[in-house]
């Protein structure tokens, strides 16, 4: 029961840290980017080569250009598809970032949404972040890979 208990509370944590990817993908493009909390404290950072920081700039992990999401190991944790479904790292899938900015998880259930204006919500529409000038897509995996909102 404890070991179902487990997995069933990172396959959660992976769900959330989806909401977040997309920022990272599109980070070499639009630079570095700063990952706010719904109290707009600052909770994260996205360096302009993928890398993921958290508040304090510690290194957490890196989106690469192929969707590949590493660890601070440098270990592969995950994988964002070009179609946006979201494989954990043993490939299996977990949830998918619809284009109009809709996260679902693997049975397609909408766990949050990401706003055209950056506003990041859960499941229940209550804003939990804000991402500003990162495109809906794209801001996925903080919270499925990284759990930083």
């Amino acid at each position: 029961m404890e070991k179902m208990k487990t997995y069933q509370s990172f396959r959660h944590f992976c769900l959330l840290c989806l909401l977040m990817l997309p920022m990272l993908l599109v980070s070499s493009v639009c630079g570095a980017q700063t990952v706010r909390n719904s109290n707009y404290s600052t909770v994260g950072h996205i360096d302009s080569d993928g890398t993921v920081r958290d508040g304090n700039y510690s290194r957490l992990g890196k989106i690469d250009s192929d969707g590949t999401v590493r660890n601070a190991n440098y270990s592969t944790i995950g994988h964002i598809e070009k179609d946006g479904t979201v494989r954990d790292g043993s490939y299996r899938t977990i949830g998918h970032i619809e284009k109009d900015g809709t996260v679902r998880d693997g049975n397609y259930r909408t766990i949050g949404h990401v706003e055209r204006d950056g506003t990041v919500r859960d499941g229940n529409y209550r804003t939990i972040g804000h991402m500003k000038d990162v495109p809906s897509t794209y801001a996925a995996a903080l919270f499925f890979f990284f759990g930083l909102l």
